[in-house]
């Protein structure tokens, strides 16, 4: 139970943060509307995008049935991983299903207040742009996928087997 917290708390963490930056991004720095730019570095811009579709700018909500189905839809899978999370025992799944939680969340909350999701991080080099432009919620997705994907390939069935008995084996332990 105690790393489904952990899990709880990241996905949480991830949220704050990402609606903190979004409201910062919208409010102090004065991005205030779709295209305004802020030049910071030499490789990296805020540039205020209001993406209307998912992953890559796909399925893009042309209208509010198509916007309140991409709402459901993503909830249905936050639900989903929620659940997901909360069977898993091992803090490496639990760590990658929280990211991904903690960002879909954030997403979901621009999506049902403003109708799209904001965005606003534009890494490039010149202008070579490597990725779309995102922002931490995306980023936290990203990288929870990615640690599930790896976990699930290159762990062995031996390395979860023995993590697994060393769980069962130091809970009998401790109940002696």
């Amino acid at each position: 139970m105690r790393n489904r917290l952990i899990g709880v708390a990241i996905a949480f963490a991830i949220y704050a943060v990402d609606q903190v930056v979004k409201w910062w991004v919208d409010g102090p720095l004065g991005l205030k509307s779709q295209h305004d730019k802020m030049d910071l570095l030499p490789f990296f811009d805020l540039y205020r995008i209001h993406n209307y579709g998912v992953s890559l700018g796909m399925f893009e909500a042309t209208s509010p049935e198509t916007r309140w189905l991409l709402v459901g839809v993503t909830a249905l899978i936050a639900l989903l991983v929620t659940v997901w999370m909360f069977r898993e025992k091992l803090l490496g799944d639990i760590l990658g299903l929280s990211l991904i939680l903690g960002g879909a969340l954030g997403n979901i909350k621009d999506r049902y207040e403003l109708g799209y999701v904001l965005d606003y991080a534009d890494f490039h080099i010149g202008d070579f742009r490597p990725f779309l432009i995102f922002n931490i919620a995306d980023a936290a997705i990203t990288i929870g996928v990615v640690i599930i994907l790896a976990r699930a390939f290159f762990m062995s069935d031996k390395e979860v087997d023995d993590m697994m008995d060393g769980k069962t084996a130091d809970a009998a332990e401790s109940n002696t």
